[in-house]
């Protein structure tokens, strides 16, 4: 695995889930992608990404919970480091996006109060 360089800030809970990730992207499947073809787990950091136009694979820390994902900011800050996990951009962003589906659907829609 190529040398990974911590983002500027939290940069030791950046290289603790890393290091714990073993610098592979820990999505196992909740982008929609079944990931057979690296068995069973995504991209590893700062190889070729291939399928997304090439260039550098820099992983992410974030929560590992997809419904975490949806936190504001301040609160995904403050959750530990079990909680957490890698996550390529491209897992990341399409688990995300799953998740607002979800909390969308699963939100009850809104009925006037009357017409009168």
């Amino acid at each position: 695995m190529n040398a990974r360089v911590p983002p500027l800030a939290g940069a030791d809970l950046w290289q603790a889930v890393m290091a714990a990730a073993a610098g592979r992207c820990q999505c196992r499947g909740t982008c929609g992608k079944n990931h057979a073809k690296d068995g069973g787990r995504s991209r590893e950091h700062s190889h070729l990404a291939h399928r997304h136009g090439g260039g550098t694979v820099h992983l992410i820390a974030a929560p590992a919970e997809p419904a975490d994902l949806l936190l504001a900011p301040h609160q995904a800050a403050a959750l530990p480091k079990t909680a957490l996990a890698a996550w390529c951009p491209p897992c990341h962003d399409a688990t995300l996006g799953a998740a607002r589906r979800a909390r969308r659907n699963a939100a009850p829609a809104a009925e006037p109060d009357s017409l009168f």
